[in-house]
């Protein structure tokens, strides 16, 4: 799978992404029921996340996982565990805490799904997707994502913040923010498959 890492910088202690997750889309016109369409060309690393969020080719979360071991732990410095980020749409099965577990059985690493818990938005908040400035975003996320202190075991740990796609950097923030009030808690690494 070809990369073109990118670092991520945030409130993180160091952060990098696979790829772009487009690397072009040109409209193409609208379809039978008034939607525009695009010819979208998407980066490995894009392809193969869009077939799995949007087309559950479940196949597509081993080579990813890999790709993320090969390519960027070796970016950063010990990894102890990986937080999945919290999903954003609700599905029966999340694609990031897939890629977690993934990556937790290839670096033998604890995956913590539930240490970050998000609320739901307040009723007639728009979607995160539907926000573009990074003032927005942050403004929408304050107060969403709890800690659930669930390590049982005594210790100060590094740990990777793992996302799917990468765009203003506010919800990845967020999610540091409140795992930085954990004790138990060292450096932060982050971790997206794309950026966008």
């Amino acid at each position: 799978m070809e990369t073109q890492v990118r670092k991520l910088v945030g409130s993180w202690y160091k952060g990098y992404a696979l790829h772009k997750h487009t690397v072009s889309s040109v409209h193409t016109g609208t379809n039978a029921y008034g939607h525009a369409t695009f010819d979208t060309t998407r980066s490995e690393p894009g392809e193969a996340l869009y077939q799995l969020k949007y087309r559950s080719d479940w196949k597509m979360v081993q080579p990813l996982a890999a790709q993320v071991r090969d390519t960027l732990l070796p970016l950063f410095g010990k990894v102890d565990f990986i937080v999945p980020m919290p999903a954003s749409t609700t599905r029966p099965k999340q694609p990031v805490d897939e890629l977690a577990k993934a990556l937790g059985k290839l670096i033998n690493a604890p995956v913590f799904d539930e240490l970050i818990k998000k609320a739901s938005p307040p009723l007639g908040t728009p979607s995160l997707k539907n926000l573009h400035s990074r003032s927005e975003k942050e403004e929408a996320l304050a107060g969403l994502f709890t800690l659930n202190k669930c390590i049982t075991n005594e210790g100060h740990w590094n740990a990777l913040l793992l996302d799917d796609l990468f765009d203003t950097g506010a919800t990845m923030d967020a999610v540091c923010g409140v795992l930085r009030t954990y004790r138990k808690i060292n450096r932060i690494y982050a971790a997206a498959i794309t950026w966008k």
